[in-house]
């Protein structure tokens, strides 16, 4: 039996993941990873993983030749808007030439091998709409104008075009998807893992919380959530198609602040630091996913208390940082 493979099973999406495939069909799924954003030992021993540079032409190219996955779930990327601004050059080497890689080598083995025939997802992003979100709320749709407003976004747009023209020119079936606002434990640099880390320190030692832009707003989807969309799009999505996975409210992000406060069972101070505001930012991120609805029957289902519970409790029983 050939293994499911998952790039970037160093990051938060891919970890959580990988542990969900191999429970699902134990050792039969392999996780790549490189520069990981999550503790490796967070990942139970069972699970089989292989150090891959997905810029690393060479690797790629002899890792699918070796493996030829049925299924591989492509989420290695450099994923933080903010470094994008700072080093847009390996933003650019991580997210559009690791694709290139990818499907590079899966399109060599086709050459040779027309029965192999893998489904490729690509993990893209709600930063390719940019400019087209709706400032009052209405959800954006896959057919809307990508228009990103910071290097990452631009890398995600050429990371999703490929992925279709693989698909047109090559027949090397992919689904988009394009993902919004996610969270859960062991997340980086994102406003819930922030803040909990934050209501985390505070607990232990006081102090005030750090926050940025509180107006904008966001869909947060919980990562139970968006793995169940990307399973269900490997088995049921049409190939070459772009689908939206995104919560179906838009919350202001000041209103994160008494949930959490609720459960960490204090008052929360705060204190902007304009090192957290953006040089652009999306007023509101919010998708609409009628289409990946219809297609796969998928529904988001974690209410976002319980998200940000099971975040906190991750805060509250790591190593601080």
């Amino acid at each position: 039996m050939r293994r499911t493979l998952v790039t970037g099973a160093g990051g938060m999406i891919g970890s959580h993941l990988v542990e969900r495939l191999e429970l699902a069909t134990p050792g039969g799924v392999l996780g790549a990873w490189f520069r990981p954003t999550v503790p490796m030992s967070d990942l139970p021993p069972r699970i089989a993983l292989v150090e891959l540079d997905i810029r690393d032409r060479a690797g790629v190219a002899d890792l699918i030749a070796i493996e030829r996955p049925p299924i591989v779930y492509h989420l290695a990327g450099q994923s933080l808007p903010t470094l994008s601004w700072t080093d847009p050059w390996d933003t650019f080497r991580v997210n559009v030439e690791g694709t290139v890689n990818l499907f590079e080598a899966i399109r060599h083995i086709r050459a040779r091998d027309r029965d192999y025939d893998p489904m490729v997802v690509v993990a893209c992003s709600s930063a390719q709409y940019g400019a087209s979100l709706a400032r009052d709320d209405a959800p954006v749709a896959e057919e809307a104008a990508q228009l990103p407003l910071h290097p990452y976004g631009v890398s995600k747009v050429a990371q999703d075009l490929l992925a279709f023209q693989y698909w047109r020119n090559d027949g090397i079936r992919s689904i988009r998807a394009r993902i919004f606002n996610t969270t859960g434990p062991r997340k980086r640099a994102d406003v819930v893992s922030d803040f909990c880390a934050g209501a985390a320190r505070i607990l232990r030692h006081g102090g005030a919380l750090r926050v940025g832009n509180l107006q904008t707003r966001r869909a947060i989807l919980d990562a139970r959530d968006l793995i169940a969309a990307l399973l269900l799009l490997a088995e049921r999505g049409a190939p070459g198609e772009a689908y939206n996975i995104s919560g179906d409210q838009a919350w202001r992000i000041g209103d994160l602040i008494p949930l959490l406060e609720q459960l960490a069972g204090t008052r929360l101070e705060t204190w902007s630091d304009p090192a957290l505001f953006r040089p652009s930012d999306e007023p509101v991120i919010l998708g609409r996913t009628t289409k990946l609805k219809e297609r796969t029957g998928w529904l988001p289902s974690v209410e976002l208390k319980d998200t940000l519970r099971a975040v906190l409790e991750y805060e509250m029983a790591r190593p601080e940082r």
